[in-house]
């Protein structure tokens, strides 16, 4: 099985790259098992409240594409399928109406990297060796990250780290806004356990709201996406969540 799947707690999902004898990368049958796992999250969203993405052992998330068996599909026809079923996974992935964290423990290079991008959050551990190295093996990214970068870091600097496609570690990941929070070595997937439990604690037609603003922020025009913010508002408010908030708040000032 190149892909794990499995619930450690009520609505928390985790999708674990299970190849750590090649640094997780990600061969053709890997990319499917992912797409097929993320399409099978958007068929049980009622129920679902976080996904964390990480990969098996403490020393790769995923190292990116396994270019032993991916060399051997060296025409543009095979390429293009490829970096589009990863590409197509990773939207998917994206557009899942629940937070999505990368635990990102070791290397996450190239496409390593690209999948971490996808996420909403990402925690890292100490020990972690992040990039998009895509230049020095004469390509570019493929899978969306440089747009998703570009959205993270803005123009100059994104044209920076692709250019230069050096590996980063975890206080460079985290100083460029890269990495939400750091770990000790090992211990990014605990972390992003008890983050994903912490989130799971509240109301999911608040957390989805959230998540749901601000991806309208990104992909409306800026009056749109301010309606989308107010439309969220009203019924929130209407909600017995909400109701209760305010009693507990009001009994504390009592």
């Amino acid at each position: 099985m190149t892909l794990h799947t499995h619930s450690p707690h009520p609505g928390i999902v985790v999708l674990t790259f299970d190849r750590p004898e090649a640094l997780n990368a990600l061969n053709l049958a890997m990319m499917q098992a992912f797409a097929d796992a993320v399409d099978a999250l958007h068929q049980q969203t009622e129920t679902l409240r976080v996904v964390i993405v990480t990969g098996a052992g403490h020393k790769a998330f995923s190292s990116g594409g396994d270019l032993q068996e991916l060399s051997q599909h060296a025409d543009e026809a095979s390429a293009r399928d490829f970096i589009t079923r990863m590409g197509d996974a990773l939207l998917a992935l994206e557009r899942l109406p629940v937070p999505v964290i990368a635990a990102v423990n070791g290397y996450a290079l190239g496409g390593g990297t690209e999948i971490a991008l996808a996420c909403d959050l990402r925690l890292v551990d100490e020990a972690v060796t992040f990039g998009l190295v895509q230049l020095k093996m004469a390509l570019t990214p493929g899978w969306g990250a440089g747009q998703r970068l570009l959205r993270v870091v803005g123009y100059a600097r994104a044209m920076q780290l692709l250019l230069e496609a050096a590996p980063l570690k975890a206080d460079a990941v985290y100083a460029l806004g890269l990495a939400n929070k750091i770990t000790p070595p090992g211990q990014a997937y605990l972390g992003t356990l008890e983050w994903a439990m912490q989130i799971a604690s509240h109301s999911p037609d608040v957390v989805r709201g959230i998540k749901a603003l601000l991806q309208a922020g990104l992909t409306q025009p800026y009056e749109n996406a301010l309606h989308t913010e107010r439309d969220l508002f009203p019924p929130l408010w209407a909600a017995e969540p909400h109701m209760q908030a305010v009693e507990r708040f009001l009994q504390r000032k009592k």
